[in-house]
Formats: C-alpha cells, structure tokens, sequence
C-alpha cells in the first residue's frame, strides 16, 4: 500500500527531522532506495521524474514500484516530480500515485495559480497530495527547468497562493538549485522559518544534493520536512557502472548481475548517508 506523502512529512516536521524524497532511474535503483530505507527503518518517499515515467510508462512504474514495496518494513510513498504537463499528471492521478508536483513556475502568477488550483481539485478527489511550485528552483533537471530565476515572490504571496489553492506541500527558492553545485550556494533557511510562521503547510527543499550534514540540519531546523535527492542517486549509480566497466574491460570478463550488484550497493550506501544526515533513521 502506497503511504501518503503528506502523512510522512507532516510527521517529520511534528519530530524534527526530513523525509528523503528520492528519484529513482529503473527498478534497480529504486530496489536500492528501498533497501536502504528499510535497512534504517526509515520512511521514504520514491520521486519518478516526467523524462523517467514517459520512459517506462505510468502503469509499468506504477506495477514496479508496488512489487518492490509490497514487503517493505517501511512506510513508502510514490511521488511525481516536477511535472509542467498536465496530461502526465493526469495519468498518475489516475494510477493513484501518492502525490504530484505541479510545477507551474513557467507561468505568470496568475496563470500559475489557476492551474494549481485546478489540479489541486483534480488530485484531491483521487485522493492525491499535490506539492506546488510557482517560483522555480533554479537549474535543469530531467530537462525540466531553468537556469535562471524566472518568477521569484514574497513570503506572504507564497502562503497566501498556498492558501487559496489549497496545495499541501510548498516547494520555495530557497538558494539551492538542481545538479551539482560549482560554487558554493547562498542557502535561505531564514525563508523556511518565514513561511512556516505564516502556513502549516510543509515546506520542501529541493536541490539537495552537494549539501552539508550542517547546511540539512539548518534547514530541518527551520521546518524544512522533505528533501529531495536525485543527483547523487544518478552519479553514484553511473559512477559504480564506469567503474565495473573498467574493471571489466581490463579482465574481458563481462557480467551484467555482478554490475547490477555495484551499482545496487553505490546507490544504497549513497541514499543511506543522506538519511543519517536528515535524521529519518529509526522513525518508520
């Protein structure tokens, strides 16, 4: 059974830690995140990307990831990430994933509003949380995205769009940006201890890989309750490949499950690291 993504995080800002939010690439990685999470008892939620689930298909993820947890001694939850499209959205809505985020940070406020709303409806009446992001996180991710800061808004604004959409989760700038960082970032946990002081809503961080135990820490104070993770996921997970190939090459002897069994390892260890840092371990 697929847990609620709202019901995670609301729990972890009720006890003072994050929620790993991890995107996964195929089945073998997400085996990987679940096995970590259930090794550290902890709770987690399993992020598909738009690139990904147009890949492998929606009732395809969907039948993946119920198989890998169906065991799981954790509760997982299977979230949509940044999705512009309404038309994945309404599939995903329609396969009963645990959550969406509607990213329409594309659009001008009030268009950006509109539509929220609307899949906020659209959700609800499924049964679906909706996180809601109307001033981008900067960089590409997944070929979503923008390097630049296309809209940016108040603190206020932000809760009060929240408010009047009816979205469960907020997705903020908050100095992090998707990808590797090549300088070091100005983080704004500041803007998390604004936002919870005007909203019960949970408040996101995106962007988090490449981040310090103290810079999570920081933020978790400040009322962050998710914290997305994808680019370590995908560096470990190609990191390990490159790795076994070389290895490979060097002895001619070629055996795929051995490398899937690196690879299985580099992304656990690495998702394992991350949870320790936001102090989910033991609270599933």
């Amino acid at each position: 059974m697929m847990a609620s993504t709202l019901a995670l995080v609301r729990h972890a800002r009720e006890h003072g830690y994050a929620v790993p939010a991890v995107n996964v690439l195929d089945d073998l990685s997400l085996r990987a995140v679940v096995a970590a999470a259930a090794q550290t008892r902890s709770p987690l939620i399993i992020q598909i990307s738009v690139k990904t689930v147009r890949s492998i298909g929606t009732e395809l993820t969907t039948t993946i990831f119920r198989l890998a947890t169906k065991d799981a001694p954790v509760p997982v939850a299977l979230h949509l990430d940044h999705c512009p499209d309404r038309a994945v959205i309404d599939d995903v809505v329609a396969a009963g994933w645990s959550s969406v985020l509607f990213d329409a940070s594309d659009r001008d406020l009030e268009t950006a509003e509109r539509e929220t709303a609307e899949v906020v409806a659209q959700a609800h009446a499924a049964g679906v949380d909706v996180e809601s992001e109307i001033e981008n996180i900067v960089g590409v991710e997944d070929g979503v995205g923008s390097d630049f800061a296309r809209h940016s808004y108040s603190v206020e604004e932000l809760a009060a769009v929240a408010e009047r959409t009816g979205a469960d989760l907020l997705a903020p700038q908050l100095g992090t940006a998707h990808g590797e960082y090549r300088a070091q970032p100005v983080l704004l946990p500041e803007r998390v201890r604004a936002l919870v002081a005007l909203t019960d809503r949970p408040v996101v961080l995106h962007g988090g890989t490449g981040l310090s135990a103290d810079d999570f820490r920081s933020f978790i104070d400040a009322g962050v309750s998710k914290i997305n993770i994808s680019t370590a996921v995908k560096t470990s997970y190609m990191r390990s490949a490159e790795q076994h190939l070389a290895e490979a090459r060097a002895r001619d002897k070629w055996d795929p499950p051995s490398m899937f069994r690196d690879i299985s390892a580099a992304v656990q260890a690495a998702v394992t690291t991350h949870i320790d840092e936001f102090g989910s371990a033991g609270r599933a």
